[in-house]
């Protein structure tokens, strides 16, 4: 760790508790690449209404839109929470190279927000879960990949 890490991780502690000042919740991030700031996110759940509206998101959406790419090789998300599985599916989506939190899923789970549940969920076999996930494959599933490949002007990520 060193002297950068510590400022962007104060920074998203900083984010965190604003928003929880503002009626939101108590998560902020940051994405920092080459020691430069692309972006920054607060949670927006329950302001937007959007459960997907993480602050580790909306710094990844936030940090794409502003460089126009969907990638973001060589950045790094510090966040001030632990990253849900939401938030880290989309880190990796992302290309982040690196994430760096401050407080973990105890912690978020003494605050109400249990994302071990979510965590230990998914080391459980599908068939014991609480929501039903199941496949339906009609005869034409897989022509939307078929298309894909087809494509030759489409861009891989």
């Amino acid at each position: 760790m060193s002297a950068d890490d510590d400022r962007w991780i104060a920074r998203t502690v900083e984010l965190a508790l604003a928003n929880v000042a503002d009626g939101g919740g108590p998560f902020g991030a940051v994405i920092v690449r080459d020691g430069e700031l692309l972006a920054e996110g607060q949670n927006r759940v329950t302001r937007d209404s959007d459960p997907t509206a993480h602050a580790e998101v909306q710094a990844i959406r936030a940090a794409c839109r502003g460089l126009g790419d969907f990638s973001l090789p060589g950045a790094v998300l510090y966040t001030s929470c632990e990253p849900c599985p939401l938030c880290l599916s989309a880190a990796l989506w992302a290309r982040v190279a690196r994430v760096v939190y401050a407080a973990d899923r105890h912690d978020a789970a003494r605050g109400g927000f249990d994302d071990r549940v979510f965590y230990e969920l998914f080391e459980t076999p599908r068939e014991q879960w609480h929501v039903v996930v199941e496949g339906m494959r009609p005869g034409n599933a897989s022509e939307p990949f078929d298309a894909w490949l087809a494509n030759g002007g489409r861009t891989d990520y």
